[in-house]
């Protein structure tokens, strides 16, 4: 194994999920040296606390950071609408880039970037987390293994508390502003799961359509609400519910059904995969996953310092994390121009 790298965190005041990105940070073998760049500075004592030795220094700009440095690998969480030319420098700095989804507000500055990046032979992953879990893989095992044959359709849906969206604090962030977010529900949650099925069953989207909008009236210029419907390049069709509904917690699972029988993963549950197979047996019983259930920050951020260190394939390509977003932006013009959008 090489050596450890060095990892710049790039934030500022509004990053989200910075504490999970440091205690990542902090427990990845491969990430020797971390330093932090936050303009608000309101990071630096909890980068501190984390870290501990681990953090080398703090910077009130990232370019300095990247200058003084010089990270092999940079961790970006901005609000959306700043982070393409963060992530650009970034890249021309000659850095590997895990970054906060969905790191734009259109898919075309996004597209930009990876095509930086593939020319300068780095990684540019999208934290989308949840495709390295266990549950996760043994599922796209099940379906590429051909234990439910060939897939013929799907549905999913992830629900979040409805109550974030009632706090006047909340109205304020860059998370309630398309402008700043570039969507709602479906660009921050719902782009998990939409994640999670071309992954799991080895097909992209092509087609998009449905609806979205603000159906709890609150303060918000974003969607809480969207019904998402998707063709995909396996000629198979699927549905997504993608909203803030509840009081608390989280509803959410993804079901494919195929020839020989169909899975269910429902994995912020006690149960997180079951599945049935009709395949090479003559009595078919619906079967449990029992397996790691680590969910998480931690694992993918160490996945990607090991991509960047070169030691494994990063946990995400460029290619994929821009297919996602083409098709959720592609969705919201569906929604806007009431016509079905293709995605190339």
């Amino acid at each position: 194994m090489p050596d450890g790298i060095r990892v710049g965190l790039i934030t500022a005041g509004t990053g989200a999920h910075v504490s999970a990105y440091l205690e990542g940070l902090k427990s990845s073998a491969t990430a020797s040296s971390v330093a932090v760049a936050d303009p608000s500075g309101q990071h630096f004592e909890m980068a501190q606390k984390i870290l501990g030795d681990k953090l080398q220094k703090t910077y009130a700009s990232h370019r300095t950071l990247l200058k003084e440095f010089a990270p092999q690998m940079t961790v970006v969480t901005q609000e959306a609408v700043a982070s393409p030319p963060v992530i650009a420098d970034c890249l021309e700095a000659g850095c590997h880039v895990l970054t906060e989804k969905p790191a734009c507000i259109r898919a075309a500055d996004f597209a930009e970037l990876v095509r930086t990046a593939d020319s300068k032979h780095l990684h540019l992953m999208l934290a989308l987390a949840n495709r390295i879990n266990k549950p996760v893989l043994k599922a796209k095992e099940l379906v590429h293994s051909g234990d439910i044959g060939q897939v013929y359709g799907l549905e999913m849906h992830i629900i979040a508390d409805h109550t974030r969206l009632t706090s006047p604090a909340y109205h304020q962030s860059w998370y309630a502003d398309k402008q700043r977010a570039g969507g709602g529900h479906l660009i921050w949650l719902g782009i998990h799961w939409l994640d999670l099925a071309m992954l799991i069953t080895g097909s992209k989207t092509n087609a998009v359509t449905g609806f979205a909008g603000n159906v709890g009236g609150e303060a918000i210029t974003v969607e809480d609400s969207a019904a998402v419907s998707l063709q995909f390049d396996n000629n198979t069709f699927g549905t997504m519910t993608s909203g803030y509904y509840l009081d608390r917690g989280y509803h959410s699972h993804i079901k494919i059904w195929g020839s020989h029988g169909w899975l269910e993963l429902t994995q912020m549950e006690d149960v997180p995969l079951r599945w049935y197979s009709t395949r090479n047996t003559k009595t078919p019983t619906v079967q449990i996953y029992d397996g790691p259930k680590e969910r998480g920050y931690s694992p993918f951020v160490d996945a990607a310092v090991k991509a960047s260190a070169g030691i494994q394939a990063p946990p995400i390509t460029g290619a994929e994390g821009l297919h996602v977003l083409k098709t959720i932006y592609a969705f919201y013009e569906a929604v806007t121009t009431g016509q079905t959008q293709t995605i190339a």
